[in-house]
């Protein structure tokens, strides 16, 4: 497919995954017999490898060693921490490409190619700047919330740590993923700030920049709520391969 390329997001520690006996990558964990950031790379396939950057960064060499193919960027820490600057590092490497650009995380497995192909649909058709998926799920999670106006119109994302008691009452969640046009993307970056309670720069700011420049914002809802599960613990990891054999046995 052309003018499309990703970032996946693989350099994270996820502490709470790991244990003292295993030191495993979250997005090269197991489930339904192959790595996470398998299901991941299946999900987009219909992006050409040349075009994929993976930003890893703690045991990257196993991730590098399992998919060789790929393009990789270490994240540099001296740069800050955080989602946003994951992003940034992979800036270079994606170079003065002028299309759209797919932001993914490599523990997220659930996402799907339908998902992923209907929202870059409506990213075009109603000539978004940026794009972000979303699922709305009676449950609790440490997830994102995003805040929409009187209008149902986006307004932010705002991370679980910072968010009021009222914001927790919205069961709209951010699904982790972004479409976004890669020149502006690059460009809203530059205005990340870490002045949050945990000392990182939040990608999840980024499409608020968006629409403080005059750019277009939309949603994707997605109807598929298990795309909303990452593998932030054991007994996700567990939900997530239930899933997925259950997909696979249809």
């Amino acid at each position: 497919m052309n003018n499309i390329k990703a970032v996946i997001l693989a350099a994270g520690k996820g502490t709470r995954i790991q244990s003292e006996e295993v030191q495993v990558h979250k997005a090269m964990r197991q489930a339904a017999g192959k790595p996470l950031l398998h299901y991941v790379l299946k999900a987009i396939d219909f992006i050409e490898e040349k075009d994929i950057v993976v930003v890893v960064g703690y045991l990257k060499e196993t991730i590098i060693e399992a998919f060789p193919n790929l393009s990789f960027v270490v994240q540099d820490l001296d740069r800050g921490y955080g989602t946003g600057a994951a992003v940034k590092c992979a800036e270079e490497a994606i170079g003065e490409f002028s299309g759209d650009i797919f932001i993914l995380f490599g523990d997220a497995p659930l996402v799907t190619q339908e998902t992923l192909l209907s929202m870059r649909k409506q990213h075009i058709t109603n000539k978004n700047d940026c794009t972000i998926l979303s699922c709305e799920i009676d449950e609790v999670l440490g997830l994102g919330r995003i805040v929409r106006d009187e209008n149902e119109n986006f307004c932010a994302i705002v991370e679980n740590k910072e968010a009021t008691d009222e914001q927790k009452q919205i069961k709209e969640y951010n699904a982790s993923v972004m479409l976004a046009d890669s020149k502006k993307l690059f460009e809203q970056l530059k205005n990340l700030k870490n002045n949050n309670s945990k000392g990182e720069y939040y990608l999840t700011d980024v499409p608020k920049f968006f629409l403080d420049s005059n750019y277009k914002v939309g949603i994707y809802k997605s109807t598929n709520k298990a795309e909303i599960y990452g593998a932030d613990s054991i007994e996700d990891l567990n939900r997530i391969e239930s899933i997925l054999m259950l997909n696979s046995a249809k």
